[in-house]
């Protein structure tokens, strides 16, 4: 047998036991691994206001999109309280449209979902 396999046998071997040897150390040790679950919020609002190209109709969609990252802020807030010990945001996506109509008040209709990961209590 060859000086280099001889050393690489004990080497490979060593190096795919590692990680198995890591792990029941860990465990044995009491130390417990947080999972993280995912959590899933969909939403859909109306902000009324003007529509079109006025300037007050740019601060009515604006106005739309801050709601949004103020609910995802606040979601996060919430999960904390009731059952998450840490929480992050992973998406936020949204759809913003005009809502005009006979019907209708003049707005935006909002609509989107927000991903977090959250460690529970």
């Amino acid at each position: 047998m060859s000086s280099f396999r001889l050393f690489l046998v004990p080497s490979l071997t060593l190096f795919l036991m590692a990680p198995a040897m890591a792990q029941t150390v860990g465990q044995a040790a009491g130390q417990r691994q947080e999972t993280w679950v995912r959590v899933q919020t969909t939403f859909n609002f109306v902000v009324p206001g003007p529509t079109g190209e006025s300037e007050q109709a740019h601060k009515s969609a604006e106005s739309a999109r801050r709601s949004i990252y103020e609910m995802a802020a606040h979601e996060c807030d919430l999960l904390r309280e009731v059952l998450a010990k840490d929480c992050r945001i992973e998406q936020v996506s949204s759809n913003i449209g005009r809502q005009f109509g006979q019907q209708q008040p003049d707005g935006y209709t909002v609509n989107g979902s927000m991903n977090f990961s959250i460690t529970v209590k």
